[in-house]
């Protein structure tokens, strides 16, 4: 089975989150020209949007990249469309299932890699025709699901004939090396890549991921079943109090309408929704991505050679 590095022609076996607001051109230009494979993340945008970032991201960088769609969104059929059209060569899918799209992305040669929560979603992608998974750990930032990251991969290993792509509570290189301890192929990043020189997000964002401790992550909308991991301010506070004393949903929601644009574009301290995973209690200074992968993954084949002998 190969590692992800020679599924996606990578120098390192990793992916970049595709994180709604913060997966730009600039963002994933910067991570495929560092090594690793850059995602523009199309979350609710539109279909014209996501074009001309692919053709920016076309422009910025000349390495492999691909286009994160989240399916729930009104724009997806459009957007599947497009990615075929600019010859994208890979897509990352989360929330919903892209079984419709799979017969066309597949003739158009594009590597799916669908994003999920469990074994039972993942043996049902690979069923679908998915080239590799992302096995997303509760510990990711943004929406997640309930297993660990720890308990999920060699479960899903076990299960699987494709690559599993480890994601959640990664950030340096004894993350990498424990989750292909546990059976993963790769590695996909989020939280340590906020805190890089590329990332486009405001400083106010940056700066509070560095200045995180093990437990300044909440995680809000577990009663709306849509569950999603933050760091602590006032607004997450404020949510998970009124959701304990039984205010409806629909006020919740008004709580946090454009609460992730307020963070990343305003960088609004009190009022944003800074998602980040547990892990940014280990980020502590901005770098490069490019210092970030080569920290990463130093020495790391020969661990990894070591741990395939045992």
């Amino acid at each position: 089975m190969k590692n992800v590095n020679e599924l996606f022609k990578t120098k390192y076996p990793i992916i970049q989150g595709g994180m709604a607001n913060i997966a730009t051109a600039e963002l994933a230009s910067a991570v495929s020209n560092a090594g690793g494979l850059g995602l523009i993340g199309a979350g609710g945008y539109d279909a014209n949007w996501v074009r001309t970032e692919i053709r920016k991201c076309q422009a910025l960088t000349d390495k492999p990249f691909g286009v994160n769609i989240m399916l729930m969104s009104p724009h997806a059929p459009e957007i599947a469309k497009v990615v075929v059209e600019e010859g994208v060569k890979v897509v990352t899918t989360g929330a919903g299932s892209p079984g419709i799209y799979m017969e066309s992305w597949k003739k158009a040669g594009i590597i799916v890699v669908p994003v999920v929560p469990s074994v039972a979603l993942a043996i049902r992608m690979e069923r679908q025709g998915a080239d590799a998974v992302v096995a997303e750990g509760t510990e990711s930032g943004g929406h997640i699901g309930e297993s660990t990251t720890m308990a999920l991969i060699p479960q899903m290993a076990d299960a699987l004939k494709i690559p599993v792509i480890a994601a959640g509570g990664i950030a340096d290189k004894r993350g990498v090396l424990a989750v292909f301890a546990l059976g993963a192929k790769g590695v996909q990043v989020g939280t340590v890549l906020l805190a890089t020189k590329e990332c486009p997000i405001h400083e106010n964002y940056k700066q509070k991921v560095i200045k995180a401790k093990d437990t300044d992550t909440v995680v809000t909308g577990r009663g709306s079943g849509a569950p999603v991991r933050v760091l602590k301010n006032k607004m997450a506070v404020e949510y998970l109090s009124m959701s304990t004393q039984g205010v409806p949903l629909e006020e919740l929601e008004k709580l946090t309408l454009g609460s992730l644009r307020r963070a990343v574009f305003d960088g609004d301290l009190d009022r944003g929704s800074f998602m980040a995973g547990q892990i940014s209690g280990l980020v502590k200074e901005v770098k490069t991505v490019k210092e970030v992968f080569e920290t990463m993954f130093d020495d790391v084949n020969n661990y990894k050679e070591k741990l395939e002998v045992m």
